[in-house]
């Protein structure tokens, strides 16, 4: 095992859980959407817009594909594992951990934040859509489903930091 990988909708804590763990499991953090936002040098907004929502999917993949680290934690931008060949990118070169919510406590948590350009254009039934469309990809990539729904990031962030250690021998 070498890499981690965090997949799960927006706002399912996958940063908050990515970032306790570090200190858990003695690995670095990579936030996806953060990395591509130094490397492309435009926010999540702006790459959409100059690239569409195609090409910021293109470019998450060319990250599965060559990010340098190998062993470290990465918290995947929402959409990553809706590609066949990133599902498999990630189950082949590490864990995939799928955080899962109920859409209640995701709405909850990205309805009013301007930095998701989905959430800007989309209404609460149409992301509910999305949601549910793609909660088979989420489990189809994942080797773990983690239920989040009544945890703390700590009780969660735990949880995985066990399951790591334990396969880490």
């Amino acid at each position: 095992m070498k890499k981690v990988y965090l997949v799960g909708f927006m706002g399912s804590g996958k940063s908050a859980v990515g970032k306790r763990l570090t200190p858990l499991v003695n690995m670095p953090f990579y936030d996806m959407d953060a990395e591509i936002v130094k490397m492309i040098g435009m926010t999540i907004p702006q790459i959409f817009e100059t690239y569409g929502e195609e090409g910021f999917r293109d470019i998450e993949t060319e990250f599965l594909k060559t990010f340098p680290d190998e062993y470290c934690i990465i918290a995947t931008g929402g959409g990553v594992p809706m590609r066949a060949e990133n599902r498999e990118l990630m189950k082949s070169s590490g864990l995939v951990f799928y955080l899962n919510s109920t859409f209640r406590d995701i709405w909850r948590r990205v309805s009013t934040d301007p930095n998701r350009p989905i959430v800007q254009k989309s209404t609460r039934e149409e992301l509910e859509i999305l949601f549910n469309k793609r909660k088979a990809y989420y489990m189809e990539s994942a080797h773990f489903k983690v239920e989040t729904t009544n945890r703390s990031l700590h009780e969660i962030s735990q949880y995985v930091a066990f399951q790591i250690n334990r396969l880490k021998g």
